[in-house]
């Protein structure tokens, strides 16, 4: 194992790792050895320290963030808030995120969960198909084209966009349609070690839906939110 990865465990109590490495074939030890050094490991204790500290607070309070009910407005508050959302829209200033990283496992689905089939009064119509005419009406009610951002995960997205490539977007148009893969994270036990997976290979997996904003950043969505005005 090179130096610098040995140091980089070491630092961060990941020692156990070294004993896996004795027993893998040679092409094993340069998977894990590139994994590991493209790994943040100092933001992962911190994440773990951060919910240790967390699991051990006790009686702790939820409390309501602040909200407006739409039902308690003013008829005035709710045209003046009317008035913003439009022009918002109809000025190009609005996008749509659909976060659609999971797969459809609990629907009893194997595909994308947007791939899934619902029974609706139009007939049978799939969650991606459903959204898409939702946005189709809204761009012939405001005569705009909202950008629409799909964010995917590793496991689905090339069954994502297959899928939607297959129903030729359901009518929506490509060029304002941008793809982008969610953030993963190392699995942890409940003493902070990273856990391998079958191929000898730290197991990952999807970051959560708050991982939206980094994925936004890193993939290149926010710059071309800004690049069309959103």
């Amino acid at each position: 194992m090179k130096k610098e990865i040995l140091e980089k465990i070491e630092k961060y109590n990941q020692q156990h790792l070294i004993e896996y490495f004795s027993i893998m074939n040679e092409q094993e030890q340069k998977a894990l050895e590139d994994q590991i050094e493209n790994m943040d490991l100092e933001n992962l204790k911190a994440l773990y320290e951060t919910k240790k500290t967390e699991l051990q607070i006790e009686d702790k309070k939820i409390t309501h963030i602040p909200y407006v009910d739409k039902s308690k407005l003013s008829e005035q508050q709710f045209n003046e808030l009317n008035e913003i959302g439009n022009k918002t829209i109809k000025n190009g200033k609005y996008a749509v995120v659909t976060m659609a990283g999971g797969q459809g496992t609990r629907l009893g689905h194997s595909g994308p969960k947007g791939s899934y089939s619902l029974n609706t009064v139009k007939g049978s119509r799939y969650l991606f198909e459903i959204l898409a005419e939702r946005l189709k009406e809204a761009n012939k009610l405001y005569n705009v084209i909202i950008p629409w951002y799909i964010m995917t995960s590793k496991e689905n997205h090339k069954q994502t966009v297959d899928f939607l490539e297959e129903h030729k977007y359901f009518g929506y148009d490509k060029n304002s349609i941008m793809f982008f893969i969610q953030g993963e994270l190392p699995l942890l036990t409940v003493d902070g070690k990273v856990i391998l997976n079958e191929n000898k290979q730290i197991k990952e997996a999807a970051n959560g839906n708050g991982g939206v904003y980094e994925a936004i950043l890193k993939s290149g969505v926010l710059a071309d939110m800004q690049k069309r005005g959103v």
